[in-house]
């Protein structure tokens, strides 16, 4: 056994070999008393907000906090770059500095549309101010709701607390607890390895965002959620299909619907059907379904 295979998963284990650093879970696993065990600082992300492999922008992104998506701020770096935990998954990735900021106080709104804008002012022809998607948070102000035109606009503050106003259909809770339909509302949306929103996302980062919707936590990568599931044989509509660094959604016991490389997009194959539909087949490692 490797002296790399018995330390702690450095995907959800903080701890710097380099710098002699470590969350304090792991005193005296990794270090020994030279180390130092910084306390946790409460964070949330400014607006989308790229996790990277280290502290360099071109360095691959490895995970993306949403809009209000609570974080933990660990250490820096010296150069404008910190070391933070997203708190849902305890995934860890180093951000710019300039990109978090403090908690809000106040009723959190959570996003509900896929892709979304808050504007300067209740009107529809008012300047956009910010990007919202799925899963963003937002904190509801002080304010009467307004109607303009039939529609009705929530007076919010912004992570960070810059005012504007949003949709209230923006806001609304999603239908039937279906992550299969969900998932389907994706199609077409833009591959991009670490992404987490119909912005753009990767495999996991897909069947992660359409899960936690209906309060249904899933970790990060697609190798831990096949971990987390109920290994199944004889998969039906909701499970997970793995492959290797891969993961989709079955919509039966055939199809599934994934965000993938190939196509750079969210797509839907037939397992076994085409050239891509059997080389997922002879590929696949399994199925999981969610019994929590």
């Amino acid at each position: 056994m490797t002296l790399a295979s018995t330390l702690p998963d450095a995907r959800i284990h903080a701890y710097d070999p380099e710098l002699q650093l470590a969350e304090d879970a792991l005193r005296g696993v990794v270090g020994d008393a030279t180390w130092t065990y910084p306390t946790p600082q409460p964070v949330v992300a400014a607006a989308r907000l790229s996790l990277r492999a280290g502290p360099q922008p071109e360095a691959a992104q490895v995970t993306e906090a949403l809009p209000g998506e609570a974080l933990e701020r660990l250490w820096g770096s010296g150069a404008g770059w910190v070391r933070v935990r997203t708190l849902h998954d305890s995934y860890l990735g180093w951000a710019r500095e300039e990109g978090l900021v403090p908690p809000p106080e106040g009723e959190a709104l959570t996003v509900t549309a896929l892709r979304a804008h808050a504007f300067a002012g209740p009107k529809v022809s008012r300047s956009l101010v910010a990007e919202l998607c799925l899963g963003a948070r937002v904190v509801r102000v002080p304010g009467e709701v307004v109607v303009e035109g039939g529609r009705r606009w929530v007076p919010v503050a912004l992570p960070g607390g810059a005012a504007a106003w949003v949709q209230e259909v923006t806001l609304s809770p999603i239908p039937e607890p279906d992550v299969a339909a969900l998932a389907l509302r994706f199609l077409e949306a833009p591959y991009v390895w670490g992404g987490r929103s119909a912005w753009g996302l990767d495999c996991s980062g897909l069947t992660q965002l359409v899960f936690r919707a209906f309060g249904r936590p899933l970790p990060r990568d697609a190798d831990q959620q096949q971990a987390a599931l109920e290994s199944v044989d004889a998969p039906q509509r909701g499970d997970l299909a793995f492959f290797p660094g891969h993961v989709g959604l079955m919509l039966d016991d055939r199809r599934l619907v994934h965000a993938n490389a190939t196509h750079m997009r969210v797509t839907v194959e037939t397992l076994g059907e085409g050239v891509y539909g059997r080389q997922l087949a002879a590929g696949c490692t399994g199925f999981g379904r969610w019994t929590a």
